[in-house]
């Protein structure tokens, strides 16, 4: 690694090799997790390179390929794995100055890796009455490719299920780490090679998304006495077709009254909380499913003055993983996991794992369409003792047939989201030689006796097989 021969070739380039400023961009959420915190609170880059333009990529790309400096993609850096961190050190590509939103049509946009998602909605709100299918809890901050090499689904998987559906993401523009880096455009299964894959085997550049009609959405909080009546209500809701959703959560009681700033008045220490963006169409209709159910409708935003409105922040950042953000902020010994409950058994799971573990764990459920069923993902707040423990406990979950999506590990085989198969390991052999995108991160790169015939299971099944 020659970082003075590739500072030699970035001429042209932003660069920044401040050490307290490149150790910050070095760095994600990664801190949501003790054994993450131990693990990489060390890492830091050697230098930053901010391109504004893909051409400014390649370039960057090159100099490094023939520097030998490894290069790690950044968005904004909103991720929770030390997705985007430089485990081996050197050039941190940071992507946030490719940010142009350069097409909206109908149900598309075009626009470069960094543009913030939060932007291209408004820009796609104002220009045709559009929005994002899905976007993660970090709407306001994260970036559309961060999104897809990062993260799995979000807001909006209760209708579209997640970015792993075909269609749901349309086209990448993707450069590789070559001496001379060629532009590659992606579409249809080719997407699986390089989406949720870190930017280890290629660096996207541009994005094309689907886009959906944009509503004023409404957000509710349903009480109910107890998680049992909570869940069965969450899951008969998320399959009621003719009531639009955006978004479908269930808190356990005291969740949502000791951690949720602002919103945590409305609700009852003893009771469980359903979370819930509704379209203002059927907000009637959820009004009349909710009494069919004996709930207590305990918030909606439309009953709001603006004022009261404005003084709070929307409901979907009380969910996805932001959930555990604003109960750290009240108990920085909590930490969180990642699982799946196994359809279609996946309410008696989401009980019998709460009798089991018990007051160690908070009950944070996410309802989502996968693969044309409603089941619920769980992000559970776990209150942390020992590493040891959490293991224990994730082994508990997956001897219960609940598929766990380790977030106390940062690589792509270890966190259980994505395997490494025959096809992607091609992909990156084809795309990096060297292995100098984002080391570190894909075992089956690292290991030449990985083993691809494993029966663990995976959400994300991977690219083809080759």
């Amino acid at each position: 690694m020659d970082i003075e021969k590739l500072k030699t070739k970035l001429g042209g380039l932003l660069v920044e090799d401040d050490p307290a400023i490149v150790r910050k961009k070095s760095r994600d959420f990664y801190w949501y997790s003790p054994v993450l915190k131990r693990e990489l609170d060390h890492v830091t880059g050697d230098i930053v390179v901010s391109p504004t333009t893909e051409a400014e990529v390649v370039q960057a790309i090159a100099a490094a390929f023939e520097a030998d400096v490894p290069a790690t993609p950044r968005g904004s850096g909103t991720g929770n794995y030390g997705q985007a961190m430089p485990l081996a050190g050197g050039m941190v590509l940071s992507l946030s100055g490719l940010n142009d939103i350069t097409h909206i049509g109908p149900g598309t946009v075009v626009s470069g890796a960094g543009a913030l998602l939060g932007k291209i909605d408004a820009a796609t709100r104002a220009h045709s009455g559009q929005e994002l299918r899905m976007f993660p809890s970090t709407h306001r901050t994260a970036s559309i490719g961060g999104f897809i090499a990062g993260g799995s689904g979000g807001v909006g998987s209760i209708r579209w299920g997640g970015l792993r559906n075909i269609g749901n993401v349309i086209r990448l523009r993707v450069v590789t780490m070559e001496a001379n880096p060629r532009v590659l455009d992606l579409t249809g299964d080719d997407i699986g090679k390089i989406a949720h894959a870190y930017g280890t085997n290629g660096i996207i550049t541009e994005c094309e998304m689907p886009l959906g009609p944009s509503y004023d959405w409404i957000d509710v909080i349903v009480g109910f006495e107890n998680m049992e009546r909570a869940t069965t209500f969450a899951d008969r809701l998320g399959n009621e077709d003719g009531i639009l959703l955006k978004e479908l959560s269930v808190m356990a009681p005291g969740v949502a009254h000791d951690y949720f700033p602002g919103h945590g008045k409305f609700v009852r220490r003893d009771q469980a909380a359903v979370l819930i963006m509704v379209a203002p169409h059927s907000v009637s209709a959820l009004q009349a499913f909710t009494q069919r159910h004996s709930g207590e409708m305990l918030f909606r935003t439309d009953r709001l003055s603006e004022d009261d409105r404005r003084a709070l922040p929307p409901l979907f950042e009380l969910t996805w993983n932001h959930t555990t953000l604003v109960a750290r902020r009240v108990d920085p010994a909590i930490t969180y996991l990642q699982t799946l409950y196994p359809y279609p058994q996946h309410l008696e799971a989401v009980a019998r794992m709460g009798t089991l573990i018990g007051s160690e764990m908070m009950d944070h459920l996410e309802f989502i369409r996968f693969d044309g069923r409603i089941v619920c993902s769980g992000l559970p707040l776990i209150r942390f003792t020992t590493e040891e423990r959490l293991d224990e406990i994730v082994r508990l979950f997956e001897a219960n047939g609940c598929l766990v999506f380790n977030p106390h590990r940062y690589t792509l085989e270890e966190g259980g989201m994505k395997r490494s198969d025959l096809g992607q390991l091609a992909f990156k052999r084809e795309n990096d030689p060297k292995g100098l995108l984002n080391p570190g991160k894909m075992i089956a790169w690292d290991d030449p006796d990985f083993d691809f015939k494993s029966e663990r299971k995976y959400l994300f099944s991977g690219s083809s097989p080759g």
